[in-house]
């Protein structure tokens, strides 16, 4: 079984490798942060509310925050309740798209061609799979008000789900 990026209980050890090589990089950039999600917090917010939306996707898909290195990676799970992307490997690649549309980091188009990868060799996943997908991820990136180094997700949580990703422009069409 592929395990997605998002945190899981019990990361796959080639996924747990980048997880530390993330947080290596994020710590010798001075990027590392405290943790920034309390999923029980987030657990007492109102049903529809973006945090709470957080924690429930957290608990659907069996996963744990992650809760050391970058916003950036601390916040991945967010992206994808505001996107609505899954956490399969096709899912996972539309998120990197999505970022990749936003802001440009080449960590992302690592991860995305990581991703790729993986779908490659996965029969059932090449099935599923199709170039417009992430296209429309990438399109949805560029043109959202979204950008993953200044977002503080943490003043938005108590907010409904619907109008912060209207205000990201982050609804797919």
């Amino acid at each position: 079984m592929v395990q997605p990026l998002t945190a899981s209980l019990n990361p796959t050890p080639r996924l747990q490798r980048v997880l530390d090589l993330l947080d290596s990089m994020a710590e010798a950039q001075g990027l590392s942060v405290a943790q920034i999600v309390d999923v029980e917090k987030l657990r007492s917010l109102p049903t529809g509310t973006f945090g709470r939306s957080w924690a429930d996707f957290l608990e659907e898909h069996n996963l744990k925050p992650f809760i050391t290195g970058s916003r950036r990676k601390q916040l991945h799970d967010g992206v994808h309740v505001l996107t609505g992307y899954g956490t399969d490997p096709i899912g996972e690649a539309e998120v990197q798209a999505f970022l990749l549309g936003a802001k440009f980091r080449l960590t992302n188009l690592m991860l995305g061609l990581g991703l790729l990868r993986v779908i490659h060799k996965n029969l059932n996943y090449q099935q599923k799979f199709s170039w417009s997908r992430l296209w429309q991820a990438y399109q949805l990136g560029r043109h959202s008000l979204f950008n993953p180094d200044t977002w503080q997700p943490e003043l938005l949580w108590h907010l409904p789900l619907t109008e912060v990703q209207a205000s990201f422009s982050t609804v797919k069409i």
